[in-house]
């Protein structure tokens, strides 16, 4: 009896630890969510001032752009991040993601690091996937005709780029530290669909 006893005592105490261990995890998971932030649905661009002229449309999920040139600035400031956001581009396209521009009215690759979507780009050095005049892709990457993910960390002067689950950047760089993230057109057809950010 004394062992049935235990035994039960023992297998009680194992479903309370593996109880405990999936609430843990499921809290966690919550958290990890909720640390993210949505700065763009495809609804709306309530979060973003617009700069240029490029003719942005909202249209069935998504904001895009086919003429003009310009940029959708968020009116948030963000230092230490790291953001997601998923666009698809023509093969003819030149757009791009800049993260910490020090001027929100007049935003070049000089005042920001441009996170580069430019297949066709004349010098291939800072094409799609690099950080323009900072590191060149270490894989050749091509956006053109899909939808694709960027993944981008700005940590101190610790810069990561994954494009498509591969990692295209990690170099370190002391320049710019803080400033607002623009989504930019410049050529041919542009599509923004989703922007989440999480402060580090």
């Amino acid at each position: 009896m004394r062992h049935a006893t235990a035994v039960m005592v023992g297998l009680l105490m194992v479903g309370l630890v593996s109880l405990h261990s999936s609430y843990y995890a499921a809290g966690q998971g919550k958290k990890a969510e909720a640390d993210w932030t949505t700065v763009f649905d495809g609804k709306n661009l309530s979060a973003f001032n617009q700069i240029g002229d490029a003719n942005w449309q909202l249209m069935e999920g998504v904001v895009q752009a086919n003429k003009g040139n310009g940029y959708l600035v968020t009116k948030a400031s963000y230092g230490d991040f790291q953001l997601k956001v998923e666009f698809w581009v023509d093969d003819d396209a030149n757009s791009g993601v800049f993260i910490r521009c020090e001027d929100p009215k007049q935003i070049t690759a000089m005042n920001a690091y441009e996170v580069n979507v430019y297949d066709k780009r004349p010098d291939q050095t800072y094409a799609t996937g690099a950080i323009v005049d900072v590191s060149k892709p270490s894989t050749p990457m091509k956006a053109g005709g899909k939808w694709n993910n960027f993944e981008i960390t700005a940590q101190g002067a610790h810069l990561v780029v994954v494009l498509n689950g591969t990692k295209t950047v990690d170099v370190q760089h002391s320049g710019h530290t803080r400033g607002p993230i623009a989504l930019q057109y410049g050529a041919g057809t542009v599509k923004f669909r989703s922007m989440q950010i999480k402060p580090l």
